[in-house]
C-alpha cells in the first residue's frame, strides 16, 4: 500500500514550485501539534494556513500553459 501513496504524494509534490518547503511545513505542523503551547491553536492555525498557503503554489510553467488559449 506504500507504494500507490508514495507514488500519487510525489507526483503531487513534483508540480510544486517548493515541495520541500511544504514537507518542512507539513513536519513542523505535526510536531507542533503534540507539544503543548501558551496560547492554544494559535500557532496550530499559522502553520496550517502557511502548509495549506504552500500546496497551492504550483510551479510557473503550468500557470503559462493555463493561461495560453487553446
Amino acid at each position: 500500500m506504500k507504494g500507490p501513496v508514495r507514488a500519487l504524494v510525489r507526483r503531487y509534490a513534483g508540480g510544486l514550485r517548493f515541495p520541500k518547503l511544504l514537507a518542512v511545513t507539513a513536519v513542523l505542523f505535526a510536531v507542533d501539534l503534540a507539544v503543548p503551547d501558551v496560547i492554544p491553536f494559535a500557532d496550530e492555525i499559522l502553520l496550517g494556513l502557511a502548509a495549506v498557503v504552500l500546496a497551492s503554489l504550483r510551479t510557473r510553467r503550468e500557470r503559462a500553459r493555463q493561461a495560453a488559449p487553446r
